[in-house]
């Protein structure tokens, strides 16, 4: 058994002073106080010092980092990027995928899902190894895909943003079923904008799956969103961005995604995407329940400025914008960034911002023992600094390879 001590610990929704942190083949067994019990004999007791202990964050929407994106066939493109994300926080992702021909975009979804069977695979041997007492590794401990996010084709020709055009397609339930084969059941998320013919049966037959389906690249009106909450929806994809703007006379997407309680929704807390004093309009609405930060990021994150790919087609980065034919396309931002932004822009303790990046995503998703440090979850967590920067990240107990 493992035990980890630091000034305080973020489980939500408590908070404990002087934490003790047990962990076992992998998995949180108790978060306690040091004030309230002892220690156990065979534990040694790794200190954090002043540190907080917080948990591991989730990224549901990215498409890239480190020079690679996540639809590379190159083999060290998911490995590389799981490392800037373990770097920054992260312990678990959806890869997300862009619009793309639709013979790229099933090959994309079958390696995808061969990652995500290979993290898995490797997360059990992870365990036995922990039963065996044996801590000695070899193998790179980094961020893991847990899932794929498909964004597109399912989304509006007006609010495209800069997917290409010519790879929209109409959603079908027989597009749906293709993708949901080669992905062998791996879609967790799927953005699709609910007023296209067609939507409401997909995001009915995706819900029934268990896909998280989040409205997005919309251009519909009050009713067709209500329509397609009703059908199944319960998410909303980087808010602001790529939908309708909202008009107090004629609400739109967004009325419905700030009001309805029944949506989650998430935000790029970058500056960029979403002026900070909107940010915190947004995360006033929809509460510290229901906001959840992504960072959209691309190839380009943790790299200087220059030309990078997001999917097929070349994006220009310079500083903290990235662009594609004048429209924004991703971002750099790095999701221990983003807690840090939304903390200063919605005036949140950091405690409310770190859940933005981890329960609520956790949440969302229907990511079982995800998101939260109690009992029975998986023992990933990060070593936050006061301010909220990183010092460590541990995904199944162990410490990232950063």
């Amino acid at each position: 058994m493992l035990a980890f001590s630091a000034a305080k610990v973020l489980s939500a929704p408590e908070i404990f002073s002087k934490p003790l942190l047990l962990v076992e083949q992998g998995r949180i067994v108790e978060v306690s106080s040091r004030d309230e019990r002892n220690e156990p004999s065979a534990s040694s007791v790794v200190d954090f010092g002043d540190a907080i202990i917080a948990p591991g964050y989730i990224d549901l929407h990215i498409h890239g980092s480190s020079g690679y994106d996540v639809m590379d066939d190159n083999t060290a493109a998911l490995p590389a990027i799981g490392l800037m994300l373990a770097r920054h926080g992260v312990t678990s992702y959806f890869p997300t995928t862009v619009t793309a021909a639709l013979d790229r975009t099933l090959h994309a979804l079958d390696r995808l899902a061969s990652a995500i069977e290979e993290a898995e695979k490797q997360n059990a041997d992870g365990k036995a190894l922990d039963r065996s007492g044996d801590r000695s590794r070899s193998d790179r401990v980094v961020a893991a895909p847990v899932g794929i996010h498909l964004e597109g084709p399912f989304i509006s020709h007006v609010r495209r943003g800069v997917h290409p055009p010519e790879n929209l397609l109409p959603p079908s339930l027989s597009t749906f079923e293709k993708f949901w084969q080669a992905a062998r059941g791996r879609i967790r998320m799927m953005t699709i904008a609910p007023e296209l013919e067609g939507a409401l049966p997909v995001i009915a037959e995706a819900t029934r799956r268990g896909v998280c389906i989040s409205l997005g690249h919309s251009d519909a009106d009050f009713a067709a969103t209500v329509r397609g909450i009703e059908a199944g929806a319960r998410h909303a994809t980087h808010t602001f961005n790529a939908m309708r703007p909202l008009d107090h006379r004629a609400p739109g997407i967004l009325g419905a995604v700030l009001t309805d309680s029944r949506l989650s929704a998430d935000v790029i807390a970058d500056g960029v995407h979403v002026d900070p004093s909107i940010v915190k309009l947004f995360a006033e609405a929809k509460g510290p329940d229901n906001t959840v930060l992504i960072t959209d990021a691309i190839s380009a994150t943790g790299k200087p400025d220059g030309r990078y790919r997001l999917g097929t087609f070349e994006v220009d980065v310079r500083g903290d914008r990235c662009t594609a034919g004048g429209k924004l396309a991703g971002s750099v931002l790095t999701m221990d960034r983003a807690v840090r932004n939304l903390a200063e822009f919605a005036n949140w303790e950091l405690a409310a911002a770190v859940m933005a990046a981890s329960r609520n995503p956790a949440r969302t998703a229907q990511l079982k023992n995800k998101g939260q440090l109690v009992a029975g979850a998986d023992a990933d967590f990060v070593v936050l600094s006061q301010d909220g920067k990183v010092l460590r990240t541990f995904i199944g107990g162990v410490e990232a390879t950063v």
